[in-house]
């Protein structure tokens, strides 16, 4: 694998080839009208399109071979995570990469065998790893099992509804809970500000726990730290993706937009505002290739992932509040794309830590 690097910031031959075609078909199945679309219909995204995505081996990118996957990285995840954040697609592919991580850190072979290709085929498999009490604290799982039942309540669930299986972190371990062993009032879809996704909350109680369900207990901080990090550096990826976008969105105002007599983009308070948004944005997906060239360095990998997610956090927030300030009123409506893509860094900053629980944790890492 050909990679260049300029200090710890590399891209790698495979990531080129990923960001090219990612971008033709994100930016083709994905316009923003079939986003807006989509938030209306049931399930939130398309079955045809996943299928899509699934023949093009996406799921399997950072799969190993053995299991069907293409066997290499969660760095080579990144261009296509961050193709499908500028477009808004719908879908649960962040969600099942998550997933595939957890079964390859903590699965026993029998269930990597079962549940890794499948996910590789486009079944959809995801985590439920939050719960209302713990906050961004995932080592407080409340959830357990207790004679031959599980016990407990999960939020923000993505797609549960069209999951061949969810991966419930219990109180020392995952379990792999099967869609047909959920009784029909166990989930309840959740109203999130982020309209073009769907999250759900899950109610263990009762559900019986299947035989060799149960992960590898000893493997479980390990595979819940691995999770936790493959969901920021996924975050960091759309969230850079997306203040791309909106700052081409803006800028495409700019310059046609115009007030008594001159175009709007030749006034200074806007031209500095959206260049310290584009500033902003270069600076954070600096550290997201940088997170992605590092991301399996012990210790340093860590670090770097966390420092993408606060500065992709703030990149976003301000070009989408920028945005919406100069679109006027019509930035404060459902139709101007700006307010989505606002929705989605609100959405993006609340799950794992948003900036400033990054830097808190930055500071425990870097000074402890």
């Amino acid at each position: 694998m050909g990679r260049t690097a300029f200090g710890s910031l590399g891209y790698s031959e495979e990531q080129v080839e990923l960001m090219d075609v990612a971008t033709a078909f994100c930016r083709e199945r994905s316009p923003i009208d079939r986003v807006r679309g989509l938030i209306v219909e049931d399930r939130g995204f398309d079955p045809a399109i996943w299928q899509e995505i699934a023949d093009l081996g996406w799921l399997g990118i950072a799969i190993a071979e053995e299991f069907g996957g293409v066997g290499l990285g969660m760095a080579e995840v990144v261009p296509v995570a961050e193709q499908m954040g500028r477009t808004l697609m719908a879908g649960p592919f962040a969600a099942c990469t998550i997933a595939a991580q957890i079964l390859m850190a903590a699965g026993s072979d029998a269930q990597k065998a079962e549940w890794l290709p499948r996910i590789v085929a486009g079944e959809i498999v995801v985590p439920a790893l939050v719960e209302a009490d713990c906050g961004w604290n995932l080592a407080g799982n409340s959830a357990h099992a207790e004679g031959g039942q599980l016990a407990g309540q999960k939020c923000f669930v993505p797609h549960a509804d069209a999951a061949a299986a969810i991966l419930v972190a219990l109180d020392g371990n995952f379990a792999i809970v099967e869609r047909a062993a959920i009784g029909e009032h166990a989930l309840r879809r959740e109203t999130i500000i982020d309209e073009t996704r769907r999250t759900f909350a899950l109610s263990l109680d009762g559900i019986a726990l299947g035989d060799e369900a149960l992960m590898q207990a000893d493997r479980f901080a390990a595979a819940l730290e691995q999770a936790e990090l493959c969901a920021l550096l996924l975050q960091a990826a759309e969230m850079c993706g997306g203040a791309q976008a909106v700052i081409d969105y803006t800028l495409d105002y700019l310059r046609t937009r115009k007030q008594f007599g001159k175009l709007i983009g030749e006034y200074q308070a806007l031209k500095h505002p959206i260049a310290d948004a584009y500033v902003a944005y270069e600076n954070a997906r600096s550290h997201l290739y940088a997170a992605a060239h590092s991301f399996g360095d012990q210790g340093q990998g860590e670090i770097a992932t966390r420092m993408a997610k606060a500065s992709a956090d703030k990149a976003y927030a301000f070009a989408a509040d920028r945005a919406i300030q100069f679109h006027g009123g019509f930035g404060f409506t459902h139709d101007c794309d700006a307010g989505l893509h606002r929705r989605a860094a609100i959405w993006q900053a609340s799950q794992f830590g948003d900036a400033a629980w990054q830097r808190a944790c930055l500071a425990d890492l870097i000074l402890s």
